[in-house]
């Protein structure tokens, strides 16, 4: 199903059809303030399994997209100083890697000791997960072939995607540069991808 949704006053109507599909399970393309990105809800293992193969994800990956830092604090062990830098960068095209906690689904988590944390500064990825009041297990898309196209324009990532997702939510097109991410876990943070993002 493609779906349309306007950064400005995303269409409730629309925007239930969304959540509707990741409710029962469902995988999403949908856009952020970097490159557009496969999402599920963060408790369907399936999901989650889907697009781990979609995306090619490393099994010791994980990133989850959340509305805030109070949402992100729930799934993340955030300190004082790791709330400053958040405060300052988000909503922002930053991944941040913080100690996970123990409200990550264990089939989720795995083995795995920390977590990604995105705030986006896109209004329309902020709603459906408002939506769905849970935080989305999201990774990027990619193309294998580095054609920057099939990344950033919702035309063609329906053509290439559309039989393997329950939903493309088409809207502007999407930048072509990933997010900064940014290790949290050691006394300083420190920078391990330069992105779109400029850290503050």
């Amino acid at each position: 199903m493609l779906v349309r949704l306007y950064d400005k006053n995303p269409n409730p109507r629309e925007l239930s059809k969304v959540a509707d599909a990741l409710n029962k399970g469902g995988v999403i393309i949908y856009p952020t303030d970097s490159v557009y990105a496969f999402g599920c809800k963060l408790n369907a293992v399936g999901g989650v399994e889907r697009i781990a193969q979609l995306a090619g994800k490393d099994e010791t990956t994980l990133t989850i997209l959340c509305s805030s830092i109070s949402q992100a604090a729930e799934y993340a062990c955030i300190d004082n100083a790791q709330f400053r830098v958040l405060k300052r960068n988000t909503p922002g095209p930053f991944t941040f890697i913080l100690n996970a906690s123990g409200s990550i689904p264990d089939r989720v988590l795995a083995k795995r000791k920390t977590v990604g944390i995105r705030i986006p500064d896109s209004p329309i990825a902020q709603a459906i997960v408002e939506e769905v009041g849970m935080p989305l297990y999201t990774a990027s898309v990619k193309d294998p072939d580095s054609i920057v196209e099939y990344t950033t324009d919702p035309d063609l990532i329906w053509e290439r995607y559309s039989h393997k997702i329950d939903v493309l939510v088409s809207a502007d097109y999407g930048h072509d540069e990933p997010t900064t991410i940014v290790d949290m876990t050691t006394d300083e943070p420190e920078i391990v991808r330069q992105g779109i993002g400029e850290l503050r």
